[in-house]
This record gives structure tokens, sequence and C-alpha cells, in this order.
């Protein structure tokens, strides 16, 4: 396994994912020319449909991060961005944007065109504090867009109460009128019925997709995951509906009929954090060995219902939960995440991801793998790396530490059968 390289994918829907970005990126170039303004903004949150149920572009400038990292472009803004003064400790999402916008946006050797200028600047709160700062650096280096800052507070799933939607209602209204007045595009409050529609039904077909992982063996890995890019940018569209429609059919089928991801499934993993984007490649190496990463923490992200009864509210609390249900957690929270995961998904074995770029969801990593141990007898090992900055993750200490640990897994699980046989 090279230390940078591209998973290998079993599904044939994971292998047209391809066209699908590639098309989204095609969007976005074509926008402007269209008559449609540009807007960045985070992900996660209900500015998206309200974007595509207005005729706006959304862009994503922390989803184009995983771009540059899977097509080796993220070591160049990293130079410049430390060039410019920005630790190496930081956010790798915010050192690649930042990188990014002060280099060649959409020069020779930038991958799918690049990204196209933002008209508008949509700072939405209610995510991780780098996200934010992300958009206020983006104010300086594109001062001629309109910007709108929204303030929403970070409240744990369990303790959002009315008055927090209620006034995530208000910011949500207070967006339409702000891209009314800007783009002179205006809301089609039965368009946006239709898009929140759409969305929520992308949430179900999500949904039933990862409850096909529970069969043994599993239809399909981590190794896959990149799926999720419909979940992010496609959020109200027929595009992800289709695409993940697709995806569902061929996993039930695989699973239905018996086909795993390999051969010879021995041990079910779990994978804590954010993938390493620039290597993917590393969920396949556990398979020489029989191992094969059955669920993660990120899927968590996307499995949120819409009520599309009332589209604003629906939105707004989308808005309110979306990063609280995977960064915006207390440790006790995501201990009870992962077990939940361990015991729906039948895990043997989890990885832990100890990302440097991202220090949030990585607190309380020790006390999840002693509570798994204790509670569930499933081991654990620790891998230290970065999500976006191949810089901090070594090869060797990486495959030293999956094959010890792989070793040790079969080990159990053959004493297991001895004595049960």
């Amino acid at each position: 396994m090279d230390k940078t390289g591209k998973s290998t994918k079993r599904l044939t829907t994971a292998r047209e994912l391809n066209t699908v970005v590639l098309d989204y990126y095609l969007e976005c170039a074509r926008a402007r020319h269209e008559g449609r303004p540009v807007g960045w903004m985070p992900p996660m949150n209900g500015a998206i449909e309200v974007f595509y149920a207005m005729d706006l572009q959304p862009v994503f400038p922390e989803n184009w991060s995983p771009v540059c990292a899977a097509f080796g472009l993220a070591p160049d803004n990293f130079e410049r961005s430390e060039k410019m003064g920005y630790s190496p400790d930081l956010c790798g999402y915010l050192r690649n944007i930042v990188g990014y916008v002060h280099g060649d946006m959409n020069g020779e050797g930038v991958p799918l065109g690049g990204l196209p200028e933002p008209d508008l600047l949509i700072s939405f709160g209610g995510g991780c504090i780098p996200a934010m700062k992300i958009f206020q650096i983006l104010e300086q280096r594109f001062p001629g867009a309109k910007v709108f800052s929204a303030d929403l507070p970070q409240v744990a799933v369990e303790d959002i109460r009315e008055h927090h939607v209620k006034y995530a209602v208000s910011e949500m209204e207070r967006l339409i009128e702000f891209l009314t007045e800007t783009t002179g595009h205006t809301m089609d409050y039965d368009r946006l019925k239709e898009v929140v529609e759409v969305s929520d039904r992308a949430c179900e077909l999500w949904d039933e997709i990862m409850s096909y992982r529970r069969y043994l063996p599993v239809p399909f890995s981590a190794a896959e995951i990149g799926i999720m890019f419909v979940m992010v940018t496609r959020q109200g569209t027929r595009t992800a509906v289709d695409f993940l429609t697709r995806m569902r059919d061929e996993v039930r089928e695989r699973a239905e009929a018996g086909r795993g991801v390999i051969e010879d499934e021995k041990i079910r993993l779990f994978w804590d954090n954010i993938p390493l984007w620039y290597n993917m490649g590393l969920f396949n190496y556990f398979e020489k060995m029989g191992g094969v990463f059955v669920a993660e923490t990120y899927s968590a992200a996307w499995s949120l219902r819409l009520d599309t009864r009332n589209p604003i509210e629906a939105l707004a609390r989308k808005s309110l939960m979306s990063y609280s249900l995977v960064s915006c957690l207390s440790i006790d929270r995501r201990r009870e995440m992962v077990l939940k995961a361990c015991r729906d998904y039948a895990i043997d074995g989890a990885v832990f991801h100890r990302n440097k770029s991202c220090v949030p969801i990585t607190l309380g990593q020790a006390d999840i793998q002693q509570a798994l141990l204790s509670e569930l007898g499933v081991p654990s090992v620790t891998i230290d790396a970065c999500h976006m900055d191949a810089r901090n993750f070594s090869l060797a200490q990486f495959q030293t530490r999956a094959d010890a640990f792989m070793e040790m897994l079969l080990e159990k699980k053959r004493l297991k059968t001895d004595r049960t046989s």
C-alpha cells in the first residue's frame, strides 16, 4: 500500500460517483454564465435546500478540501497557508482552503476546474469553530461578495428546546430575505416543499443503505464511504435520490445474495473519526487478513429525517442538529453512539483515528475505548494521523499496528470458536 492511495471499490454505483462529482463541479463552473449567483457555505445546514429551491448555486469550500487531498493538491495549499503564518497545528480543512484561495484557484493542475469565486458568503453558524473562521478569512479574500452571518447556538441534540427552534426559524427567514434582496431570486414555497421532500427521501435511502451493513458478510465497506458526497452537495436534488436509489438496489441485491466485500470475511471493524482523505486505501489494507470496516462514526451525520409538513422549521432543525450529530457531542453521548454502532453491526474490533487536525472529535477516545472493552469485549487500536495532512501519517507505524491488531483479533476469535465448538 502506498503512503497515498485510492481505495478499492466493489460497488458499481460507488465507481459511478466520479461522474456525479464531475457533474457537480461543472455545474458550479456554469452557474454564473447561466445567471445563477454562487454562494459559498459550510456543509450540513438547511441553507443548501434553500439555495436549490431559489435556483442559486451552493458551493462548499470545506468539502473541496477532501477533493484537494485526494488529487494531491493539499500539500501546496498547506505550504502557502503556512507561509502566511497559519500554524500546521490548525484544522487541515482551514489551512487547505486558505492556501487554495490565495493561490491560482483555477490554474493548470487544479482538479475539476477549481471553484468559481463567490457572489455570496453564507456563514450559517452552528458548526465547528474552524469552519466559521474559514468564512472570516474568505470575507477578506473576496471583499466584493455579499455576506450573510447567522448566529445559531451550539446546542446538543438532546438539549434543543422550542425557543432554539423558533430562533433558528427566524434565521432561516432572514436568510431568504437576504437572498431575495441580493440576488433578485424569490422563494417559491411550493418548490421549497418539494426540495425538502426530496432531501428527506435521500436521508431515508441513506438509512436503508446503512441497514444492509448489518448483514454477514457485509455488502460494502468504509472504503466506499465517499458516496456521502451526494449527501453533502446534492441534498434536495433528484441527483442524490436517483444515485442513492441505484446504490440501495445494488447493496440490497448483494446483501440478499450473500456477496460480501471480500470472499472470506473474518473480522468486522469500526472506524472512529474522519477518514484519511489522501489515503482511503488504508481501509482495504485490513482485507488481506479478513478484516472489513462495516461501520464508521461519520455515517451518522446523514441520518437526519425532516418533517416535510413545515419546510422552514424542518430546515431550521436540520441546521441546529447536523453538526451536533457528529462533532458537537459530549464524551458520554459519543460513547453511547459508538457502543450502539458496535452492537448493531456486530463489531469485533475498532480503529480509533487520533486526528491531529480535529481535536474536538478526538477528545474522549480513551474513555470510549475502555468502555468498548469493558462493556462489549471489543478491543481497539489507535492510529495517529491527520485527515488532511499526509505529513502526520506514518505508513510503517500504521502497518505495524494494523498487523498486530488483526493478529490479536483473529486469535481472539479462534479461541472463542474453540470454546464454543
